[in-house]
């Protein structure tokens, strides 16, 4: 066996391929993807503009919910709930500056304003019942950012928001416990005798 021809080695696949048949090979390669490059609306993340609005709702319902909280703190009597409120409230500030923070680095201004959750919570006399409310407010922003977290481009905020619903998935699930901890306690028979 000799050498292969430079024709033979440079174009294996069109051996025994006539000049009739060159017509029906098709090229196979891929395009060159200019993902990187598009907008980010074309790929489904929120423009500026809209992250910027999404942002300052979030950072409106942290706002409410810190303070909200922080009224917790000073009135609740069991140590349970006055103990899992400082740690919402603490929860809430760390969040409102990440959100700011995130608000400065798009050049955009950050809400000045307390959400609307805050008048509602407030308006609950009862403080246990005022808890399950702000839990259900934690709950909102659970649901919040799960729908934003695939809008969000940006790596490093995508992960302080990712973070933020850990942290509120774990509020939520401590309040729960702590307002069932609670309920148990009165129901039991030697409670009732005291």
């Amino acid at each position: 066996m000799g050498q292969p021809t430079e024709a033979t080695a440079q174009e294996p696949a069109r051996q025994g391929v006539d000049d009739r048949d060159k017509a029906a090979i098709i090229e196979v390669s891929s395009p060159v993807c200019y993902a990187d490059k598009a907008v980010d609306a074309y790929m489904g993340f929120l423009d500026r503009d809209g992250l910027v609005a999404e942002l300052n709702i979030l950072l409106e319902a942290e706002r409410a919910g810190a303070q909200v909280a922080a009224h917790l703190v000073a009135e609740a009597e069991p140590p349970e709930l006055k103990d899992l409120a400082g740690v919402i409230q603490r929860d809430e500030i760390r969040w409102c500056k990440m959100l700011i923070g995130a608000l400065k680095a798009l050049n955009a201004d950050p809400s000045q304003a307390v959400g609307g959750f805050y008048d509602q919570a407030m308006s609950i006399v009862d403080i246990e019942a005022r808890f399950a409310f702000v839990n259900r407010g934690q709950a909102w922003v659970i649901r919040k950012l799960k729908a934003l977290l695939p809008r969000i481009r940006d790596d490093q905020l995508h992960g302080a928001l990712l973070a933020m619903l850990a942290a509120h998935d774990h509020n939520v699930t401590q309040a729960e416990s702590t307002l069932a901890g609670l309920v148990r306690a009165r129901n039991r028979p030697d409670a009732q005798a005291s």
